[in-house]
């Protein structure tokens, strides 16, 4: 018996999310008493077979075929639906990004199963199992029950604090050769154009965002430089984007981009529910507001209730001060 975990990669390279799902199904697959088995798919997959192990896999399905050259929502889906046909385990999981729940659906699609996507905790049993998720965007956790023969389920992504293993897998690497059309290689990424370099809102260490009190797109300039000493990156509201003071690929939120920085500085912001969804996986949020009854000063974990205009460069004066 086995659960079967689907690692993600982008062209060999590891993502983060990977240590996430390692982390839930390394407890998951204790609860049941089975062994923990990792996916890996396509191209530059079999570079990280290590890193599997070392997250607890004992066994690492390496799946290749001629088809797989990148990422594509088919491809990938029959070949993990032919992997579960074949190794048959008790359950498969993934961590809930974009590509984990695309992957589980057509895996589910494909195998006529129920998916739970989005899952906070998970208690396995001999009957149905009970599980409490994430639903409209963050603003609703819901208790349901699985009752399947082979469980589907992703859990949220940041819902899971990453860990390292207490003892790495064997990592007993098995091929498996899907039988693929040549015709699913339609949906597959040909090529990408990459808009931003370096750290991104969504894996930056340190997020300043911006809302209507910012006051204008001009007023942005102070966050650019508070957030370039601090290592991170600037972000904001809908209402920003609303009114044309930045682009929406700047936007946090549940229609945006959704964060886990180390800490979110959140200035001028209300805190309305779509925004909070985005930014409630922050470490710390600090919020900078003259409204101390709104909502991101009261979910904060820290608040200064004042004009951003004026605490902001001050923070920024001593960040360089103690610079020297």
């Amino acid at each position: 018996m086995s659960l079967l975990v689907v690692l993600e990669h982008d062209r060999g390279k590891w993502v983060e999310a990977n240590d996430e799902a390692l982390t839930a199904a390394r407890k998951l697959a204790s609860d049941m008493g089975v062994e923990l088995h990792a996916a890996l798919v396509g191209v530059g997959a079999r570079d990280l077979v290590s890193q599997a192990a070392t997250g607890g896999a004992a066994v690492v399905h390496l799946c290749e075929h001629e088809v797989l050259t990148d990422y594509g929502p088919d491809a990938v889906g029959e070949t993990v639906a032919q992997l579960v046909a074949s190794i048959n385990p008790s359950a498969i999981t993934a961590v809930g990004t974009s590509r984990g729940n695309e992957v589980l659906a057509q895996l589910a699609a494909r195998a006529d199963l129920p998916f739970v996507a989005n899952c906070m905790t998970v208690a396995p049993s001999d009957g149905p199992w009970s599980m409490t998720r994430v639903q409209w965007g963050g603003s609703l956790l819901e208790d349901a029950t699985l009752d399947a023969p082979t469980k589907v389920l992703s859990f949220g992504h940041h819902s899971v604090v990453a860990e390292v293993a207490d003892a790495p897998g064997a990592g007993e690497v098995r091929e498996f050769a899907p039988a693929l059309d040549p015709a699913m290689a339609a949906t597959i990424v040909r090529d990408r154009d990459v808009q931003t370099a370096g750290v991104t809102l969504s894996t930056a260490p340190v997020v300043i965002s911006g809302g209507r009190g910012v006051g204008s797109a001009e007023g942005f300039d102070q966050l650019e430089e508070l957030a370039e000493l601090l290592g991170g990156r600037v972000g904001c509201s809908r209402a920003v984007t609303n009114l044309g003071w930045r682009n929406h690929t700047d936007q946090v939120g549940q229609t945006g981009t959704r964060i886990a920085p180390e800490i979110y500085i959140a200035t001028g912001i209300s805190g309305a529910i779509q925004h909070w969804v985005g930014a409630m996986a922050s470490k710390r949020i600090l919020a900078i507001n003259t409204d101390a009854e709104a909502n991101m000063v009261t979910k904060a974990d820290y608040a200064v209730i004042a004009d951003l205009h004026k605490v902001v460069p001050a923070i920024t004066a001593e960040i360089r001060r103690r610079q020297g």
